[in-house]
């Protein structure tokens, strides 16, 4: 069985994080969608309990796609479950250029892992999770952005029927 690793923080799960999720599942068997701890992220704001359940909620019923915590080196996470490749997302130019970094380092702590990146679909390339989260705090509608059930959540977070 082939398994690839989707690791972020997501917060909040977007539609271009489930985008990826669908696309990554047609190539592999199983995907497994990693919610780093984000220790070092400043404005996380749902914990990691919180971001898990939302993304458990967003994929239930998805077949191959499983969902984990975790904390600590991502490649040696990607082992723990089994994965051989790890999937990451980009919007822009931006993206591209910071993951490059990392899965250059990635492969250096792993010579045996594959990244492979994709690129969002042209729907999604301006949508990001702090956004999304700016626009819900100031009472925007969020709804064509993100799963229902996140949907729900910033509601109650923010407050307002609009997000």
């Amino acid at each position: 069985m082939s398994t690839i690793l989707y690791p972020g923080t997501f917060d909040p799960v977007t539609n271009g994080h489930m985008d990826l999720i669908v696309r990554g599942r047609r190539l592999f068997d199983r995907v497994v969608v990693g919610v780093a701890a984000a220790h070092h992220k400043s404005g996380v704001f749902f914990s990691a309990e919180e971001r898990r359940a939302m993304l458990e909620e967003s994929v239930r019923g998805m077949d191959g796609v499983e969902v984990l915590s975790f904390d600590g080196l991502l490649v040696d996470f990607a082992r723990s479950v089994g994965a051989k490749a790890i999937l990451r997302g980009l919007r822009a130019m931006s993206d591209y250029e910071f993951e490059t970094q990392m899965a250059f380092m990635n492969r250096r702590l792993d010579e045996e892992m594959e990244i492979f990146f994709l690129p969002a679909d042209e729907r999604y390339t301006f949508v990001n999770s702090s956004l999304i989260k700016e626009i819900a705090r100031l009472g925007g509608d969020v709804s064509s952005f993100v799963p229902a059930p996140v949907l729900g959540r910033l509601r109650k977070s923010f407050g307002g029927s609009r997000s």
